[in-house]
């Protein structure tokens, strides 16, 4: 969990110290006080990237050329320091003083997962979001999945390369044995993410929508042939397309909510909750295979949502335990504890009005 966090000139943040809780931290402000922006400089530090999908130019405060960000991360005894610094030179990171890992390291050092008003798109939105979600909870729970993701992304791009440059069919055959054994390595790793994370799915499906979720893992090509024979089958258009067709980086998740499939719902609300049960379900499993709290970030959670539906996703909220980092208009806009810390934040300026110190 994070304890200490700095941000300098990202976005309407020029100079911002925080001394935050291990447990609830409720940040509150009028709209565009610079909540959000708040919420995505600690996702970046965790991530290396914006979830809002911003460009470093965009993040760089106005006037400046490029903005830093520090935080101190406590597991058990043990103090890391992260850093991370993106100008048009480029990111640099840095955990425990060490610049090999990049943007995994630090995700390995500080996992976190965000539920802000876009949620929904992981239900609404295209496979890739979902494909996503998938490798996140693989990256935290399966020891060699970052390496099978991305090894199988360098084979894709090598077969793609060839399709471009209407490479014969023998040279893209080819390239396929590879393709196929690193498919398939992703593939099992993700559908044993999947396997773990299905009883949490389930309970915060209960939870937060009362009723059942199920989940279909569709591989990304057809389930009556074997992938050598698909990528086979598939060579002539492949060629015509000048990528490939088939395979995992074709996967989706099809979730199916009341006997209905999910992204056909109307209801924006529904949609936020449901994804917001598969992002609870996928940090409890996370915390599990870590045995250690997560970092939740959730922006607005009121957003989208009825009275009795924000009290459902606070009180799961509540229950998993993590560290939680929460925006609101007003500090009573949300269920929060009794010793939550408290911060206002107003042009970018950042108050404690409750510290972790002040708690009992």
């Amino acid at each position: 969990m994070i304890r200490l966090f700095r941000a300098s000139d990202f976005r309407c943040l020029e100079n911002i110290e925080m001394d935050l809780a291990p447990g609830f931290n409720l940040i509150y402000g009028a709209n565009a006080s610079g909540k959000t922006s708040l919420l995505e400089a600690l996702a970046y530090l965790g991530r290396g990237k914006s979830f809002r999908g911003a460009g470093t130019s965009d993040l760089i405060r106005h006037g400046k050329d490029e903005f830093v960000l520090f935080g101190q991360v406590r597991m058990e005894s043990r103090t890391r320091s992260l850093g991370a610094k993106n100008s048009r030179s480029g990111l640099e990171v840095r955990v425990d003083g060490d610049s090999e890992g990049g943007a995994a390291a630090l995700a390995e050092a500080m996992p976190l997962q965000v539920i802000d008003p876009e949620v929904h798109s992981l239900v609404a939105g295209g496979p890739e979001l979902r494909r996503r979600f998938l490798d996140w909870i693989g990256f935290h729970v399966e020891h060699e999945h970052l390496l099978a993701w991305r090894r199988f992304r360098r084979a894709l791009k090598q077969r793609n390369a060839a399709l471009k440059a209407k490479a014969g069919a023998a040279t893209i055959r080819s390239w396929n044995a590879e393709f196929v054994e690193l498919g398939l390595q992703l593939d099992a790793s993700r559908r044993r993410a999947l396997e773990v994370t299905l009883d949490g799915l389930s309970g915060f499906g209960e939870k937060l929508l009362t009723t059942d979720l199920h989940f279909d893992y569709q591989q990304g090509w057809s389930r009556d042939k074997e992938l050598a024979q698909a990528l086979d089958d598939g060579l002539q258009r492949d060629l015509l397309m000048g990528a490939t067709q088939q395979g995992p980086h074709r996967a989706d998740l099809k979730i199916s909510y009341d006997e209905r499939q999910a992204r056909k719902l109307v209801s924006r609300g529904q949609q936020k909750l449901l994804a917001s049960a598969m992002i609870l379900a996928a940090t409890e499993t996370a915390q599990t295979a870590l045995e250690r709290p997560l970092l939740l970030l959730l922006d607005d959670p009121a957003a989208e949502l009825d009275e009795d539906s924000l009290s459902r996703l606070m009180g799961a909220v509540a229950g998993l335990g993590c560290q939680v980092i929460a925006t609101s208009l007003a500090p009573d806009s949300i269920t929060a504890p009794a010793d939550a810390a408290l911060f206002h934040v107003e042009h970018g300026i950042v108050t404690a009005v409750q510290g972790p110190q002040d708690r009992p």
